[in-house]
């Protein structure tokens, strides 16, 4: 019982810190960078931003390695709406933390100088990656804390499929689209309220 609840805070604190710093990323750093001066932009990318993404990038290892140690012990097959709401939140806290590795953390080393590659064609990827990742952290949220707060009555098997579909499709346009009305802070958080509203209304009337 007290490994679970050790699991559980540290899962919270680390997930904390990764959403905060992917918030900061998106809503500070990157509104910042589009107004610094060269000198300032400079400084900020070769000691700010490398720290930052220090923290970014193992928050999400960290996160992920505790959500999976916890996992089994949050499904209850009892339930099955309780059940299927952790493992939609868990699906979309996946999918973020193999896009922080997998996409935006190698990208950025790219932009940072850390390694060879074309900047501009790598910030962009990063950026619509984390641009997504910011979209997700409502619907993944609706998911972790839905499992016990959220009444879902004769949740149907068509809504679970459609939302799994509906989060798939969101990430297929971090590979392959474009960062569309997600471009600004105010984007981003009116797409990622109005994704979240619209998983809840495929789970709740489909």
């Amino acid at each position: 019982m007290i490994i679970e609840f050790i699991l559980r805070w540290a899962h919270v604190m680390f997930g904390i810190t990764w959403i905060g710093m992917l918030y900061y990323f998106n809503f500070v750093q990157t509104e910042y960078f589009k107004e610094a001066e060269a000198q300032a932009k400079a400084d900020a990318m070769k000691k700010l931003a490398p720290r930052a993404l220090w923290w970014f990038r193992w928050g999400a290892m960290f996160t992920f390695i505790t959500g999976f140690a916890l996992l089994h012990s949050a499904l209850d097959m009892e339930y099955l709406v309780q059940s299927s709401l952790i493992l939609l939140g868990a699906l979309a806290g996946t999918i973020m933390f193999l896009n922080v590795w997998l996409i935006i953390w190698p990208k950025q080393q790219i932009v940072l100088g850390l390694k060879p590659g074309e900047g501009p064609v790598a910030a962009a990827k990063a950026g619509l990656a984390s641009r997504t990742n910011t979209l997700l952290s409502g619907p993944m949220l609706m998911g972790m804390l839905g499992s016990k707060h959220l009444v879902i009555m004769d949740m149907s098997s068509t809504g679970l499929i459609a939302a799994v579909l509906l989060i798939l499709a969101v990430e297929a346009n971090a590979l392959f689209g474009k960062t569309g009305p997600m471009t600004s802070v105010v984007g981003v958080i009116h797409c990622s309220i109005a994704l979240t509203g619209v998983m809840w209304a495929l789970l709740a009337f489909l």
